[in-house]
């Protein structure tokens, strides 16, 4: 039997090494931490989302850039996850969010073990400790562990170690210039899914730190997303501006700025807007645009924090603002503390099949890649798809 050694424990390596032929290979996962899937663990923390259920025509669109992904995210699709994960005995559902959900109980420790059991049938041997530092002048694996320096030979390499958010789980991209040094092209790791900073006025930011601002549309050139998000002391974070991370990072690297532009009322034209703010109630106007409009104490706030008293009280002008309350956006937050990156291998470095073109039975797979996704289930699914595809293809060799 031919040998696989998948470098990395996270999404991507588990669901490769559980899918591949156990008749066929022998398979070793080789991790630097004490176990795998660390930030498979951390990720659950804030609501543990596995896919999303939309239909795969709309699902294959959220990725960039598309077409990287599309061949894998049909060939194992949000479904089909779905199903494999039944058959190791994790149920899911789909939530009002329209986000796939482990049932209530089945907690990420829980799906990580069920993991693990897999591949225990199928005798996947896993490696902790195991910290990979590149290859030796014969080609051989390089690893640092508990007894020093080991060097391993396999058949088929695959690497999944991440990209270069949450270091504490391991995370770091230090894995970068070991590619360079094998001239494989590589860009930097850029923060995504992330915080993005804007200089808020000071004593606003002192009053309103931490309160979300829901039920709006955020929209930047190029794109628009409804949802949420929250106001923190540099800038704002949430569902909302996370899904616009690749126009604004875009943004930002051609221009060293970018904007953003909320709506506060977006099932409103602003012909209707500017009728409801002409009643007159015989209320202050802070309390018309309450109750006419349904602003809340914060969004009133913002426009009060930005707008001139004179285009405040101008119900034409006002109205615009509502509609298109323009913020200037100065950077991303920090790398370590974004959800996701960017960057890594560049895609043409790799054929089809996630196969490194310049070296012979490697493979890169996961976040290593310079892809994107917003969260919601996408970045996982993804991940789960390139694992999927890897395995199938080996399977078939």
């Amino acid at each position: 039997m031919k040998s696989i050694a998948i470098i990395g424990g996270g999404p991507a390596a588990l669901m490769l090494a559980a899918m591949l032929d156990e008749k066929k290979y022998t398979v070793h996962i080789y991790e630097k931490n004490a176990a795998v899937g660390r930030k498979f663990l951390v990720a659950g923390d804030g609501g543990f989302n596995l896919t999303h259920s939309e239909d795969i025509e709309i699902f294959v669109t959220r990725y960039t850039p598309q077409y990287f992904l599309e061949e894998a995210l049909r060939t194992f699709s949000n479904k089909h996850l779905c199903d494999w994960l039944a058959g190791i005995g994790i149920a899911t559902y789909t939530g009002s969010s329209k986000r796939i959900f482990p049932v209530q109980g089945i907690k990420p420790i829980d799906v990580l073990n069920a993991f693990i059991e897999k591949l225990k049938t199928t005798g996947v041997q896993i490696h902790t400790r195991y910290d990979w530092i590149g290859w030796n002048e014969h080609n051989a694996l390089q690893f640092l562990t508990k007894e020093g320096t080991v060097s391993i030979n396999a058949d088929v390499v695959v690497f999944a170690l991440g990209g270069g958010s949450w270091k504490v789980t391991g995370s770091d991209g230090s894995w970068l210039n070991l590619f360079l040094q094998k001239g494989i092209e590589v860009n930097p790791l850029q923060a995504s899914n992330c915080a993005w900073q804007i200089q808020w006025p000071a004593e606003f930011v002192a009053k309103h730190e931490g309160r979300w601002l829901k039920n709006i549309s955020v929209s930047t050139e190029g794109g628009e997303r409804k949802g949420e998000m929250v106001i923190t002391a540099s800038g704002v974070e949430g569902g909302a501006v996370y899904a616009l991370s690749p126009l604004l990072r875009k943004q930002l690297n051609e221009k060293g700025i970018a904007e953003i532009k909320i709506d506060f009322k977006p099932t409103f034209s602003k012909e209707e807007l500017v009728q409801k703010l002409s009643v007159k109630s015989g209320k202050s106007f802070t309390e018309s645009l309450m109750k006419e409009l349904k602003l809340t104490d914060i969004q009133i706030a913002l426009l009060k924090a930005y707008v001139s008293k004179e285009n405040f009280m101008d119900v034409v002008k006002l109205a615009e603002w509502v509609k298109s309350f323009t913020l200037p956006v100065t950077g991303a937050g920090p790398i370590d503390e974004a959800i996701s990156t960017v960057g890594g291998i560049c895609l043409d470095e790799v054929d089809g099949n996630f196969q490194l073109k310049k070296i012979s039975q490697h493979y890169v797979i996961g976040e290593m890649l310079d892809w994107d996704a917003p969260t919601g289930g996408y970045l996982l699914q993804g991940c789960f798809s390139m694992g999927a595809a890897v395995a199938k293809h080996l399977n078939a060799d």
